[in-house]
């Protein structure tokens, strides 16, 4: 259970020493002092980073230096009782950031676990530092936008909860050390804490931090509403905490009557910020927010819960309509909690939240403090963006359970993202999906940039055009007034275009264009392609009518503006002239027969034995799913034991040339040979290349030959493959062309 300290003391230059503050953080996260090791020695190397007393940090209030500042950040993830890794990543991060101090020497001194810390804290401050200066130029809907967008794209970078604590942590030591900055400096601060890091904390549970995040926030970005809420607060303080003790009073000696065992009541005191936020949204005065005065009563069970609630409606009157029961109901997210509104002695309204300590847990920390509590804008994220936060609010919650230990034993791996978050050279966050291409990008900017698009820079560097981009990539466009795009883009084997938004656009232009220069466009693309397949002797105009097209020109018009994909008339040619509708095919492959099955009919297959007579060894019966070897036996083929059978083992040491790599594998499909011509212009790496791309595709090479001719630095490649399909064959052929060096592919035509 995480218990957060309302009495933070202030950093104060007699507590700057490494005793005192290991053991005070120690103890705040319940870990035994006299064995924290690595928090010591990170307290000890940032303490002598400072060789000059008072040494300030950098556009921080007086007194806070590097080590200070990685103290407080310390005492606030201590109060959460994170790991000790965590805190010494804390500590030092202000060091590292300051250039006091090399991650590669944190790795050397502390291991890669804390110096990834840092640097995932690192890379979310740059897209802060990137994000903020279109931000400061950005108002109403579209710096709500931009902000949101910053949020989901600092969470998809998130891999290891710690980070985001840690960054949380960070600026909230930041918002309080500029109280005496100059009010631009504090503005400037508040506007990033509010926008990006309260809404971040709050979508995590981290309630204690979220309010303290927003009430500062609020102080300096808007003053007068502040002290305005403030003064009213303060004049009635007295009057109020005598209400509420009174109220305590009058309860305590009510449910001890009832025996109904009391784990904590409280008077709840209602932070400035959500106080304006109600007055705003419901267009209320200051008296009609009726839980300025509330009490929230915890109790073992649920069926205390509701013996309470009897008594305090026994007490006094229940406001009409006020009364929520989200323990029969939860709310979507999983929150639990009676509240009821009453008139209270005096005839005062006053709040009671009536609830277990699990539920309060929960609703202070856990699952159920998820983001859609508050916030009424249940549609703004994408599906991957709420997988990741339902992930990290989960390690949290996880944590507390258990009490402690290492969060990096509970990390998963392969959370899904399905959307990425990159930026303009002016800073501006673009969302876009998944292995979005600067194509993409450049279309979801404006479809003239797209249209004239010639080129793009990725991070300061230019870059092909069907690159996959990653978050928090910065991109820029290179266009030019004379650039009109290329009908490669359309086609989807070379990857230039994964958005429909972008592909409509072109193909929008494309049909645009002159109709006889669509045509001739088609015709030229789709004898290219067919030529490079080595397939002749094709009726178009059979073709075209089992695309539903009337005329021959109409497909080649298709073909050149991308209504209809290369791959989609390859698909539509196979099927109307394959080998079983016509005697004399005009498009074919050679086939390579699979192998029969291996055990009696059976869809169980063995990788690796190739043709080989193959059968389970009686010895040890492995079945799928077991790590297999293979013996090669004399006369019986091959047989198929566990990795650790004794048989087996017994012929790796007598035999180990016998000992064959098999593996389980799925049924089969029918595949084809087929041969496959590159011309390129030799140069250092090209075989390699080539072969990498393809395994890349997965694409089994049987056989390849290499001719070279010095004089003129050209070379030959003849590769025997075997694919399944022509629309295989086609996206193989396409990426070979866009090699580098590479002149031309074709598949060999056979006679």
């Amino acid at each position: 259970m995480v218990k957060v300290r309302e009495d933070r003391p202030t950093l104060d230059s007699g507590a700057l020493n490494t005793p005192v503050w290991v053991g005070r953080v120690a103890a705040l996260a319940d870990i035994d002092a006299d064995h924290a090791q690595v928090l010591t020695r990170a307290c000890e190397l940032a303490e002598r980073l400072e060789p000059e007393p008072g040494d300030k940090l950098t556009g921080w209030g007086e007194g806070y230096s590097t080590f200070s500042a990685g103290l407080e950040m310390a005492e606030i993830l201590a109060e959460m009782q994170l790991d000790e890794e965590t805190l010494a990543a804390a500590i030092l991060y202000r060091s590292v950031r300051e250039n006091k101090i090399g991650l590669h020497s944190v790795v050397e001194s502390f291991g890669p676990t804390i110096a990834a810390l840092i640097d995932g804290v690192r890379k979310m401050a740059a897209i802060s530092s990137i994000s903020n200066k279109s931000g400061e130029k950005a108002f109403g809907q579209e710096a709500t936008e931009h902000a949101d967008n910053v949020r989901k794209m600092l969470v998809a970078m998130v891999d290891d909860v710690r980070v985001a604590l840690i960054k949380l942590a960070e600026r909230t030591s930041a918002i309080r050390a500029v109280k005496n900055a100059p009010i631009e400096k504090r503005q400037r601060v508040a506007r990033e804490v509010s926008d990006i890091y309260a809404p971040l904390a709050h979508r995590l549970g981290i309630g204690h931090i979220k309010w303290e995040l927003e009430d500062v926030s609020f102080r300096y970005l808007q003053p007068y509403d502040y002290k305005y809420i403030a003064k009213l607060l303060d004049e009635r303080r007295l009057d109020r905490q005598t209400y509420i003790d009174g109220v305590l009073a009058i309860l305590k000696s009510a449910l001890e009557k009832e025996n109904i065992r009391i784990a904590e009541i409280s008077g709840r005191a209602k932070h400035i910020y959500s106080i304006w936020r109600k007055m705003r949204r419901k267009e209320i005065s200051f008296s009609e927010v009726y839980d300025i005065r509330a009490v929230r009563i915890l109790v073992d069970t649920e069926q205390d819960c509701y013996r309470v609630l009897g008594i305090v409606h026994s007490l006094w009157h229940n406001i009409p309509n006020e009364f929520d029961d989200y323990i029969a109901n939860p709310k979507e997210n999983g929150y639990r909690s009676l509240h009821t509104a009453v008139k209270g002695p005096a005839n005062r309204v006053l709040e009671v939240q009536i609830r277990t300590e699990k539920m309060h847990e929960e609703a202070e920390f856990g699952v159920c403090a998820h983001w859609r509590y508050k916030n009424s804008d249940k549609g703004d994220a994408s599906a991957g963006y709420e997988q990741k936060i339902a992930w990290l609010r989960e390690v949290l919650e996880w944590h507390d359970e258990v009490g402690g230990g290492t969060l990096e034993d509970n990390l998963p791996t392969g959370i899904d993202q399905d959307r990425i978050y990159v930026f303009t050279p002016e800073g501006h966050v673009i969302d876009l999906p998944e292995f979005a291409t600067p194509l993409d990008f450049a279309f979801r900017i404006h479809s003239d940039i797209g249209i004239h698009c010639k080129g793009a820079k990725v991070n300061g560097r230019i870059c092909p055009l069907n690159r996959a981009l990653k978050n928090a990539d910065q991109v820029e466009i290179l266009t030019g007034n004379r650039e009109s795009p290329s009908r490669d883009w359309l086609n989807a084997s070379l990857g230039y275009i994964t958005t429909s938004r972008a592909r409509s656009r072109l193909q929008a232009w494309f049909r645009e264009q002159d109709r006889e220069l669509n045509i001739d466009h088609g015709r030229a693309l789709l004898d290219r392609e067919f030529l490079r397949l080595a397939v002749d002797n094709i009726d178009y105009e059979r073709l075209a009518r089992k695309l539903n097209l009337q005329t021959l020109d109409d497909l080649y018009a298709a073909a050149g503006t991308g209504d209809l994909t290369v791959d989609r008339v390859i698909q539509a040619a196979q099927r109307l002239f394959s080998p079983d509708k016509n005697p004399s095919p005009a498009i074919s492959l050679v086939g390579r027969a699979s192998r029969e099955d291996q055990f009696d009919g059976s869809d169980v297959y063995i990788d690796g034995v190739g043709n080989l007579l193959s059968y389970i060894a009686q010895c040890c019966r492995p079945i799928p799913g077991d790590s297999i070897s293979g013996f090669i036996t004399q006369g019986r083929g091959v047989s198929i034991h566990r990795q650790d059978c004794s048989n087996v083992l017994q012929h790796a040491e007598d035999e180990p040339q016998k000992i064959i790599k098999v593996d389980w594998a799925e049924k089969p499909e029918q595949v084809y040979s087929v041969e496959i011509i590159v011309e390129a212009f030799d140069r250092h790496g090209l075989l390699r290349d080539i072969t990498t791309l393809l395994d890349r595709e997965r694409v089994n090479v049987s056989a390849m030959q290499t001719l070279s001719d010095k004089s003129l630095n050209t070379v030959e490649m003849s590769l025997n493959v075997e694919v399944a399909s022509f629309t295989v064959l086609s996206r193989l052929l396409a990426k070979l062309s866009q090699m580098p060096n590479v002149t031309a592919v074709r598949r060999r035509q056979t006679t």
